[in-house]
C-alpha cells in the first residue's frame, strides 16, 4: 500500500491541531503592555506546543520520505499518534483556564508522553512493514533521543505535582534535543 494518503491525511489533521491551538488563545482586552503580558504565560504554552506539534509532524515528514510503503498496522499506529496530538488544544486550554495547576500540567505531559509512544508505535510499525533490514532500520538505530524523550515525559508526570515549572521545563529540554534534526534520516531522503 502507497503511503501518499497516509501523509495528506497527517498533514491535515495536524494543520487542523495547529488551527485550534491558536483559536483558543484569548485576545488580550486591553492595547497595553500590562494587557499583553497577562497573556504571556498561555502564549509560552501556545508557543511551546505549536514546537511540539512541529516537530513531530517533522520527524513524521523525515520517516515517512525514508518509508517504501505502509500497511494497516500502520495506519492505526498513525491514527494512534494523531489522537493524543489532537488532545494538545484541549491540554492547553485548560492549562491556562487553572494557570497551570499541577494537574493540568500533568495531563499535558502525559498527553506527550502518549503521543511519544505513539511516534514509536508508528516507528516500529513501518519497521516491521518495511524490513528490520530497511535503511530507515539503520537510520533510526536505537532511538536514543526517542527513549530519552519518553523518559523525560514520564519524570515531568511526577514533577507536575511537586513544580509545575519545573514539569514545564523537562518539555522544553525535550523540544530542545529534537530541534537538532537526525542527519541520518535527512541523509535517507537525498539517496536517489
Amino acid at each position: 500500500m502507497g503511503k501518499d494518503r497516509l501523509e495528506a491525511f497527517t498533514d491535515g489533521v495536524i494543520a487542523i491541531i495547529i488551527t485550534i491551538m491558536v483559536l483558543e488563545i484569548k485576545v488580550p482586552s486591553g492595547a497595553d503592555l500590562a494587557a499583553l503580558s497577562s497573556s504571556l504565560p498561555i502564549l509560552s504554552t501556545y508557543a511551546l506546543s505549536f514546537l511540539n506539534v512541529g516537530l513531530f509532524w517533522n520527524n513524521h515528514h523525515h520517516m515517512l520520505h525514508a518509508t517504501v510503503r505502509v500497511d494497516g498496522k500502520v495506519l492505526w499506529a498513525n491514527l494512534f499518534l494523531l489522537f493524543w496530538l489532537s488532545l494538545i488544544p484541549f491540554i492547553i486550554n485548560w492549562i491556562d483556564k487553572t494557570d497551570f495547576e499541577a494537574l493540568p500540567v500533568a495531563a499535558y505531559s502525559v498527553v506527550l508522553t502518549m503521543a511519544a509512544i505513539g511516534y514509536h508505535l508508528l516507528q516500529q510499525a513501518i519497521l516491521a512493514c518495511n524490513g528490520r533490514s530497511s535503511a530507515l532500520a539503520t537510520a533510526i538505530g536505537h532511538d536514543l533521543k526517542g527513549k530519552l524523550s519518553i523518559l523525560l515525559y514520564i519524570v515531568g508526570i511526577g514533577v507536575s505535582f511537586l513544580r509545575p515549572w519545573v514539569a514545564l521545563i523537562a518539555y522544553v529540554a525535550v523540544a530542545l534535543i529534537w530541534l537538532v534534526p537526525d542527519r541520518r534520516i535527512e541523509a535517507l531522503e537525498r539517496k536517489p
